[in-house]
């Protein structure tokens, strides 16, 4: 798809310097190489990458992974999308250019940064984009059942999910919103030897019958740190057209099919929820 030709908002509108927000401290830097190209940090840590000229132009890999994912599974009209973490709304902005009829919801639990990125950048108004100020397990226990075609979770506190959101029980809630067919998309990450990947694997495939897991070659061999994406259903997934799809990015990625997403679980245990103090 052509990259638009012109800035959606210009860059020298944006902020300069830190900037607090209800929990934690934002950072806009600009990407000397294109002048359209703007980083969101929080407390440091690179968290979105927005292409102010061009929403479809996603430089993070994991992004990439999961937004080529979504054009083998979703359907050719419209998306409807939740996105636990919302960040800059990078991956939400790039579904509302590729499917303009999808209505999304991307759920933030800071609300000063949920406020600010709807000043910053350009994104899509309600009904189309939402975004929703609240706790991701929260707002997924609450979504209507049935009501969605894909429920993408890219939450962390530091470098680790949160454990509330990486349980056999949260993932059981996110299977209860998804539609017939409908797909959960997970962003993990982990180093060497991957235990704590695998064991979200195991957590997602204890829940959807058909699981596949998808990450830059050297992540999976163990050789460095790296981002995970989990893709599950309740329906067989076209792996082999999505290995050729990863195998062609900037930076290709494997995609290990259910049987191999099966060895890579091996005999490591799901996490779940710790168990109810009784009075």
């Amino acid at each position: 798809m052509p990259r638009r030709s012109s800035a959606l908002r210009p860059v020298h509108r944006l902020p300069s310097g830190p900037i607090s927000t209800s929990h934690a401290t934002v950072e806009l830097t600009t990407d000397k190489a294109d002048p359209n190209g703007v980083m969101l940090l929080i407390d440091g840590a690179e968290s979105s990458y927005l292409d102010l000229s061009d929403p479809t132009h996603l430089v993070f890999e994991y992004m990439q992974q999961m937004m080529a994912v979504l054009e083998e599974t979703m359907p050719p009209d419209r998306v409807r999308a939740v996105h636990l973490g919302g960040a800059g709304c990078a991956l939400p902005r790039a579904v509302a250019a590729r499917w303009p009829r999808s209505r999304q919801i991307a759920v933030e639990w800071d609300a000063l940064l949920a406020r600010y990125v709807r000043e910053w950048f350009d994104l899509p108004r309600a009904p189309l984009l939402r975004i929703r100020v609240a706790d991701a397990r929260e707002a997924t226990e609450s979504i209507t059942a049935g009501s969605k075609d894909v429920v993408l979770r890219d939450v962390f506190v530091g470098r680790e999910p949160p454990e509330h959101v990486r349980t056999v029980e949260f993932t059981r809630a996110v299977a209860s919103a998804l539609a017939e067919g409908g797909v959960y998309l997970v962003n993990t990450a982990d180093r060497p030897p991957l235990t704590f990947a695998r064991r979200e694997a195991a957590t997602v495939a204890e829940v959807f019958e058909h699981v596949l897991v998808i990450a830059e070659p050297g992540v999976l061999k163990g050789r460095r740190y790296g981002n995970v994406v989990i893709a599950a259903a309740d329906r067989a997934l076209p792996a082999p057209a999505l290995d050729r799809r990863m195998r062609a990015l900037p930076v290709p990625a494997t995609v290990l099919d259910r049987a191999a997403s099966r060895e890579f679980i091996g005999t490591f245990q799901p996490f779940t929820d710790p168990p109810h103090e009784v009075a």
